[in-house]
């Protein structure tokens, strides 16, 4: 089973407008609404590609239900706690002329909703995996990742964390089975410019030397590298096409990454099953279904 946290989720409301206007009332060509979050988005591509998995995290007010519904709706287990006070927040896409985005913070979280959490993280058991994912929200401590690794770290969880700088560095203790920076935050981890394979092949492996058992680097049109537990480097192309949304491909490659690993046990398969599903995510206006990644997958990751 695999288990992924999303601490801040959102539904993304986008507005189409033909041209925006600031000396009268804009009104839209359409408006669609979507649910986001990393984890979330993980757990989606995960479903989608037929893998056990259940989404974990916080929501909030009439705005939490319909994210819940929607999610529902489209085949995801989910087992969120609710907040007594706030919303889920809407993030305000408008796409005109110019394109404007406008992010909520999201709603406080209690001392007393970090501890219903962590009770139904029990439930988490030897073999599993947990996708820790994305930013947390002001009102949480910044080590929410090291208590919930903590909790869990003797118990034969599998972690994949997918952060940036410091959430992911303060995970490295626990061994985290899989990390997955892009090039340009693991350059930032270190301090300097990633400008070869051979610099990101010497930094990952100077973060695995810190505890994480493979590091899958993302290299946006450069495709992707993972260094894997012996040290082998594997390097993967994208797949070529019209690139229409660059939002959840991470999240797409990390959740076929985990798919194809539990699938086969394999890492050069994982790596490719992950490329397809983070390309065919790419080339979709959502995230990618079964049917597009298994054509990404086909034509150009398959032996």
């Amino acid at each position: 089973m695999v288990y992924t946290i999303t601490f801040n989720p959102a539904l993304d409301y986008v507005m189409n407008v033909k041209s925006l206007r600031t000396d009268d009332i804009n009104r839209t060509e359409s408006e669609e609404l979507y649910y986001g979050g990393k984890g979330i988005n993980v757990s989606v591509i995960l479903s989608r590609l037929g893998i056990d998995n259940t989404a974990l995290g916080f929501l909030a007010g009439f705005t939490g239900k319909r994210l819940k519904q929607m999610l529902v709706n489209d085949g995801i287990s989910c087992d969120f706690n609710y907040l007594e006070d706030g919303y889920t927040r809407i993030n305000v896409k408008i796409k005109a002329d110019t394109e404007i985005d406008v992010n909520a913070n999201g709603p406080d979280v209690k001392a007393e909703d970090i501890k219903a959490l962590m009770s139904k993280l029990d439930e988490i058991k030897s073999g599993d995996y947990l996708v820790l994912s994305g930013s947390i929200p002001k009102s949480l401590p910044d080590d929410i990742y090291q208590r919930i690794m903590e909790k869990l770290t003797d118990r034969g969880v599998r972690f994949v964390v997918d952060a940036e700088k410091d959430l992911l560095l303060n995970s490295l203790k626990y061994k985290p089975f899989l990390i997955k920076p892009n090039h340009h935050e693991l350059g930032d981890i270190f301090n300097v410019k990633i400008d070869s394979d051979e610099d990101i092949i010497k930094y990952a492996k100077a973060l695995q030397e810190q505890g994480a058992v493979n590091v899958l680097v993302s290299m946006a049109k450069d495709g992707a590298m993972l260094i894997d537990e012996n040290s082998n480097v594997h390097k993967i192309e994208n797949a070529p096409g019209k690139v229409v949304n660059s939002v959840g491909c991470g999240d797409s490659m990390v959740a076929g990454f985990v798919a194809g690993y539990i699938d086969k046990n394999d890492y050069d398969y994982a790596l490719r099953l992950g490329a397809a599903c983070g390309n065919a995510t790419a080339f979709s206006k959502e995230l990618a279904l079964y049917d597009e990644i298994k054509a990404v997958f086909n034509k150009y990751y398959s032996i």
